[in-house]
């Protein structure tokens, strides 16, 4: 009787663990897919600063142009 008991109580705990494994398994796998994607927002918002400063360097320079005629 005390083995069964022994038994259940080992195998109710080890299924606490993988319960326990699996959830933080999926909210590992849940961050990294954020992480990704705040990397691709960043990636996208760093790419229409540039094109932003870009095209205000040509007007600048369309500003010096016009200026000087």
């Amino acid at each position: 009787m005390r083995n069964l008991i022994f038994v259940v109580a080992v195998a109710l705990l080890a299924g606490c663990g993988v319960d326990t494994a699996t959830t933080a398994a999926t909210g590992a796998s849940i961050k990294k897919q954020e992480m990704e994607e705040g990397k691709r927002t960043q990636e996208r918002a760093q790419q229409k600063i540039d094109q932003m400063q870009e095209q205000m360097q040509q007007r600048a320079q369309q500003g010096r142009e016009a200026s000087d005629k």
